[in-house]
């Protein structure tokens, strides 16, 4: 891996990554076995510059926030290049730096486009449905957003990276509820990256700054947490993003220029990737 940013699992449980640095993105099975890649850096379709975010759809179409191009991109299963939308600006339906990406089961696309501090909506073609936020520290307000959950009810969960905190809101972006501030402690944040919703409904935080996870009721309520700052097995240096399989195994990607697993009471599984670019 060349930095992979964001992580997303398939129904079938295989594994899709975006690999930052080198504008690529890589399939594998739930164990680490590489299955396929494509892309490359550039500005035409199918071309990526810093990928962000990656998000698939009930069909296995893969969703990716092209972040220095300020799009949004959307491949089959195959890698084979649909449709893109966006460009750089603050108006509805432009973007600035976007980040996290989401797909909720009607297929809507949610952004988060950071550069703007806000969280776009759109139809799974690309129409602009709605737009909350704006900058601020406010409920419903962003201090760049980074990453997005749905539900299968239809909430969206919002990592509110500058603000240290987590926000629920329901489907049109009207806000429910917020928990978190900036510390270490239980429930405490500095600098979320990544944010899931398990099978359970339970929320699943990658709390970056403090190099671990942390696992939440859909409410905001603790559960459990685990991980430190390290390099060995279980062990975390500012993770980017997580992603939960269909039977509850929980797939971190780690600063460290690797992906590690673990199954849904925080053990360690597995891991695989190394820094480099084949």
């Amino acid at each position: 891996f060349g930095i992979p940013c964001d992580v997303a699992v398939d129904s079938a449980g295989s594994l899709v990554s975006i690999d930052s640095y080198t504008s690529r993105i890589q399939v594998f099975d739930s164990s680490g076995n590489f299955i396929a890649g494509w892309g490359s850096y550039g500005c035409g379709d199918g071309e990526l510059d810093n990928p962000e975010g990656i998000a698939l759809d009930t069909s296995g179409n893969i969703f990716v926030t092209d972040r220095y191009n300020h799009r949004v991109q959307k491949f089959d299963s195959g890698g084979n290049f649909l449709a893109s939308w966006g460009s750089q600006g603050y108006h509805d339906g432009e973007l600035d730096n976007p980040q996290g990406i989401a797909v909720d089961p009607w297929g809507n696309v949610f952004v988060a486009d950071t550069g703007n501090s806000r969280i776009q909506k759109f139809d799974s073609r690309g129409n602009h449905v709605g737009t909350w936020g704006p900058y601020g520290s406010g409920d419903g307000q962003f201090s760049e957003p980074r990453r997005i959950a749905p539900d299968r009810s239809g909430n969206v969960f919002v990592a509110d990276k500058r603000n240290h905190r987590i926000q629920r809101f329901d489907s049109s972006g009207k806000f429910l509820l917020k928990w978190g501030s900036q510390g270490s402690g239980r429930g405490e944040f500095e600098y979320p990256g990544g944010i899931a919703v398990g099978p359970a409904g339970n929320v699943f935080v990658a709390d970056s700054g403090n190099h671990r996870l942390q696992k939440f009721d859909p409410s905001g309520a603790f559960l459990m947490e685990w991980g430190s700052y390290g390099s060995g097995d279980g062990e975390f240096y500012e993770p980017e993003d997580i992603a939960v399989g269909p039977s509850g195994n929980v797939f971190v990607a780690d600063g460290q220029n690797r992906v590690q697993k673990f199954d849904s009471s925080g053990e360690f599984v597995g891991k695989w990737g190394s820094p480099g670019y084949g």
